[in-house]
């Protein structure tokens, strides 16, 4: 597996906009509900890992989870770590959607 170009990453890196490169890594921060949660993607992600053979760094702040992906023996940034980062984002839950309340009444507060 050949190192990207800087030019490559940052084309690339635009089909993964949560994404960013630092460092000669893509990095994304996930937030999650609390640390149980946070600790259950971890779990799916070190699967994903074991069944690609590819492991990223992984920092755990109780409930966010950063992931930072290079491929070593590349000695840096790889398509396997843009696969990677792809398949890491479908493992993440979707963000909860806001609600609505629905409105009481026809009137504004102090109005009749």
């Amino acid at each position: 597996m050949e190192r990207m170009t800087e030019s490559e990453v940052q084309e690339s890196i635009k089909r993964l906009p949560a994404w960013s490169e630092t460092g000669g890594a893509i990095n994304r921060t996930y937030q999650f509900s609390d640390f149980v949660e946070a600790m259950k993607f971890v779990n799916a992600i070190a699967g994903q890992a074991e069944t690609d053979q590819h492991h990223p760094d992984i920092l755990v702040r109780w409930n966010k989870v950063t992931l930072s992906l290079s491929t070593h023996d590349a000695g840096g940034i790889t398509s396997k770590d843009f696969d990677f980062a792809a398949k890491a984002d479908a493992l993440a839950p979707a963000p909860p959607r806001p609600t609505v309340k629905p409105k009481v009444g026809g009137t504004k507060p102090g109005k009749k």
